[in-house]
């Protein structure tokens, strides 16, 4: 009976672990990232106070960028350090190729303070909508 037990906690313990299998997923989910389409993200591109942060590599952003976006690679040493050093007052809109990368960097923000929109679908979804890409 208590192998029985054990098992059963067991398997409870791995499919609530599986549950939600992407990295990094519980923590976007506790940070409560907000996702929004691309039509919302252009909308929202318009208003007073906010600055498109891109967070993909410079590679990446030399391939083609949203105008008038800041770069700051989620990837880079020292992510952090820059992010830091921005205005808390502004509404930060975070792109990425995916949505992936910028999830991640909106609740790494959002626990610092600070306000953000993540792309849902990140550049790639801007792109198939026809929306304008610079290089």
């Amino acid at each position: 009976m208590k192998l029985f037990a054990l098992f059963a906690s067991l398997i409870c313990a791995i499919q609530s672990f599986g549950a939600d299998s992407k990295p990094g997923a519980a923590a976007e989910k506790k940070a409560g990232v907000k996702n929004v389409n691309v039509e919302e993200f252009d909308r929202l591109r318009q208003q007073k106070d906010t600055v498109v942060l891109d967070v993909r590599t410079a590679d990446e952003y030399a391939d083609g960028h949203l105008k008038d976006s800041v770069l700051i690679d989620l990837r880079s040493a020292d992510f952090a350090e820059r992010i830091g050093k921005l205005d808390k007052s502004k509404t930060y809109l975070v792109h990425c190729a995916a949505g992936g990368r910028s999830a991640r960097a909106c609740s790494k923000m959002d626990a610092l303070g600070f306000k953000t929109v993540n792309l849902e679908g990140g550049l790639g979804a801007w792109k198939d909508a026809g929306k304008p890409v610079e290089k």
